[in-house]
């Protein structure tokens, strides 16, 4: 039902085309003749996303990609506060150029840090221009209704002053893009495009294809993919009107595609006759039945190995197509039990179906079930009928049923590809024979779906993701950030997916929100550094999840777009010296917040407001570490401490329970640990305190420098390179470790630690035995998780200065 309404809005939006000549929207400032337009709501989520785009970092050696990267090498200095458009145009000498336009705002574009910055007011026909120059590069700017409009010609920002009539289908394709995605690019197919052609097939271009081209594009590290329409207003002058009328038809291509091929393309139809008559209509040929080999079919298309071509037909009626081959039984061999005859019109394909199908000369064939196969040499049917029998074919490979997964199941069009073929589509849009480098696992797809007068398009572009071996740690994602990274990556919560995202922050104070699959989602510039581990509430009590954390001066709460919550953040003259503490006593989402600064702790509410009936003001000294709530039976403990005195409070604040002794702490964190609440002593002995104020001491010989850690029954201490697990003790290297931590997960505990000298990261049991394949790399304590869908363990680290690496345990 989503689909037929889908259908009928689109449809709505192409049949009504009466451009409004005033100019309301930023594409209404687009330059003529411009053939691509990009935009994004989020310039540095799309610049992050280029960044760490393992596709992309495979081109960046080419000279197509460095010229781009030059002529937009200022682009990083704009700080838009609302969607940009980048646009490429054809000037009057066809020389590309580049158009930024959005919304005027002072923060803008600021000049005063820029080295080789060069400014110049021009005056053209009364209109002023800002002509600048950074590095060389210059670049022709002005305000129009509060747009900001900047351009590498000169021409076409003096031009922006004048409104002209609106392409109006071009804006209504550009309107069918979603804001929400890292990017959306639309792109007006013609002899002056960038993009050349998306196809295997040499005969067929981009130009002929269609005229307008628009889809919604999100980058991740390990794969990129499009979702749009196209649309050609001819239907005589674009291949891709000559599905209409016809139903998509499931794709069978790949169940008899052999796995080691370079990929196939496949065309569906419903009804060949229709198919025939537009196709003949579009290369200008009587309409006359080519054969009655097609009569039956539903499906035509053609595998790729390397030089070699074979053409697939599938038949709805094998015996009507068998008849049709009656005169064609001439027997040349028989492999596997398979017999290939020879075929006597090796043109007939590329006749019929050109220009999706050229240069085929089959010359002999094959059955294969509903299946008929030719080809123009034996090894190539041999290849297909041995992949066939041993079910080795493309479509019992993960990688293609990965794919798959964002895409339809029936198509008009369905192209797929391996490296080679891909490789092939770049040379001949980047016109450039580098090899590109591309990884050997780059498995790539692009299908249409024609709908009425348009047609919805899907295309990936993905690492071909080989099985684990069981108990393996593999690197899933490395995302580079824009600075060094300042504290260890954390998992959250994304109550949207029900799955795990990544938070972190880098030394410049941005901090960073990172889907699960490597996409930066948003980087918001931050007064200073998180204390401690950001948490998570439920501020509106409605399922949808708030980052709540601290800095030295502020008190944070973002949304799931990266956006303060109000009335947070809340602001502080005194410097906040412990990470915050958030309460929930009663698991109703009544939440309180503890501020510590100093030897004082605040409490407020989710309204920002201090909380009067927390009496406690003034502990005896300085807070050495963060306060924590504990619930036995039905009581509540707030507990923290300074450097020779525990505090066991209540709700209130005022004093629970009073320890009959009191120690010289150390800066460890207090656990709740057998009921008793339990710290470590400044000489290494483990300090436990229970309900009724007893206090009890345990040698555990540790040094100075220890770390602890508990569960409600389970202990892990760390003293130098000793690390004990329930009073098992492993003896590590010597280095310098991080503090052990503890997650229980699927009903088993694990304990971590991290060498961050010689960059090793520790994984144990309760048992105190180390996880196959451990240590791995890693420079930071891991948050371990199951953070998607499937059964498999993840944890989260960082990597080298300025990244985050994401494992997985198989």
């Amino acid at each position: 039902m989503r689909i037929i309404c889908l259908s009928f809005l689109l449809f709505t939006v192409f049949a009504c085309s009466n451009p409004a000549k005033k100019r309301t929207e930023l594409i209404d400032y687009v330059p003529e003749n411009t053939s691509v337009i990009l935009r994004t709501s989020n310039l540095e989520s799309l610049k992050s996303s280029i960044k760490n785009s393992r596709f992309l970092q495979q081109l960046d050696d080419t000279e197509g990609y460095l010229n781009l990267q030059k002529k937009l090498e200022h682009l990083p200095h704009f700080t838009p506060s609302s969607n940009i458009i980048l646009c490429f145009s054809s000037d009057g000498n066809d020389s590309l150029q580049y158009t930024l336009i959005t919304k005027f705002n002072q923060n803008l574009f600021k000049t005063d840090s820029l080295k080789n910055y060069i400014e110049e007011t021009l005056t053209i026909k009364n209109r002023q221009i800002t002509k600048s120059t950074i590095n060389q590069n210059t670049f022709y700017s002005a305000v129009i209704d509060s747009v900001f409009f900047a351009s590498s010609a000169q021409q076409f920002t003096t031009s922006a002053f004048n409104e002209r009539p609106h392409n109006g289908t071009l804006k209504k394709v550009f309107g069918t893009t979603d804001n929400d995605k890292t990017a959306s690019v639309t792109l007006t197919a013609n002899a002056k495009s960038p993009l050349n052609s998306i196809f295997i097939e040499d005969s067929l271009s981009f130009e002929i294809f269609t005229e307008y081209f628009a889809a919604d594009v999100e980058l991740e590290q390990n794969e990129m993919y499009f979702n749009g329409i196209t649309k050609a207003t001819d239907s005589t002058k674009s291949l891709v009107n000559v599905f209409k009328s016809t139903i998509p038809q499931e794709n069978q291509l790949q169940h008899i595609t052999p796995g080691n091929a370079d990929g196939f393309s496949s065309i569906t139809f419903n009804d060949f006759k229709t198919f025939e008559k537009n196709l003949n209509q579009f290369k200008s040929k009587d309409s006359v039945t080519s054969s009655s080999l097609f009569k039956n079919i539903s499906e035509i298309g053609v595998i790729y190995e390397g030089q070699n071509r074979a053409v697939a037909l599938y038949s709805n009626d094998v015996i009507a197509t068998q008849d049709a081959l009656l005169a064609e039984q001439s027997k040349l061999d028989t492999y596997r039990e398979v017999d290939i005859y020879s075929f006597s019109q090796p043109d007939l394909f590329a006749n019929v179906f050109s220009p999706f199908i050229s240069g085929t000369d089959a010359n002999m064939y094959c059955i294969l079930d509903y299946f008929f196969v030719f080809a123009n040499n034996m090894e190539t049917l041999q290849n297909i009928i041995a992949s066939y029998q041993n079910e080795t074919t493309l479509s019992q490979r993960e990688y293609f049923n990965a794919i798959t997964e964002k895409l339809s199941s029936a198509a008009s069009f369905l192209q797929v590809g391996d490296a080679s073929a891909l490789k092939s589509i770049l040379r001949k849009n980047l016109k450039d024979d580098s090899d590109f480098n591309l990884n050997s696992d780059n498995i790539s797809a692009v299908q249409f779906i024609f709908d009425t007068n348009f047609a919805h398009v899907n295309g990936i572009i993905s690492k071909n993701k080989a099985r684990a071996a069981q108990h393996s740690v593999s690197e899933e994602l490395n995302i580079k950030l824009d600075n060094d990274i300042l504290n260890r990556p954390q998992l959250v919560k994304n109550h949207i997916s029900g799955q795990k995202d990544i938070v972190v922050q880098d030394v410049k104070n941005n901090l960073y929100l990172i889907s699960n699959t490597g996409k930066i989602l948003w980087k918001k510039q931050l007064q200073g550094p998180v204390l401690g581990n950001i948490q998570q509430i439920d501020i509106y009590k409605n399922g949808r999840l708030q980052l709540i954390f601290a800095t030295p001066n502020r008190v944070y709460v973002l949304d799931r777009n990266g956006k303060a919550v109000s009335p947070f953040p809340l602001k502080f003259n005194d410097k906040i010296t412990q990470p915050l503490s958030v309460f929930d006593y009663d698991k109703r989402k009544n939440y309180r917040l503890l501020v510590t600064q100093g030897k004082n702790v605040l409490m407020y509410n989710v309204k920002g407001n201090i909380v009067k009936g927390f009496t406690f003001k003034s502990a005896n000294g300085t807070i050495i570490s963060q306060p924590k709530h504990f619930r036995i039976g039905s009581k509540d403990y707030i507990v923290l401490k300074t450097k020779d005195k525990l505090y066991i409070l209540d709700r209130t604040g005022k004093t629970r329970v009073t320890p009959k002794n009191q120690a010289d702490f150390s800066n460890q964190p207090l656990f709740l640990y057998n009921n008793k609440f339990t710290t470590t002593t400044e000489n290494g002995k483990l300090f436990s305190v229970d309900t009724k104020g007893n206090t009890s001491s345990a040698d555990l010989k540790l040094s100075e420098n220890h770390f602890l850690q508990t569960t409600s029954k389970t202990l892990v201490t760390q003293s130098d390179n000793k690390l004990s697990i329930k009073n098992r003790t492993t003896e590590l290297d010597f280095g310098n470790y991080s503090q052990p931590s503890i997650f229980y997960i699927y009903d088993k505990i694990y304990v971590s630690t991290t060498d961050q000298q010689a960059h090793k990261i520790y994984l144990f049991d309760s048992q105190s035995e180390s996880i196959p394949n451990f240590p791995v790399y890693g420079n930071s304590p891991i948050e371990l998780d199951n953070i998607d869908k499937d059964r498999n363990l993840e944890f989260v680290t960082k990597g080298e200065s300025n990244s985050v690496l994401l494992y997985q345990i198989n």
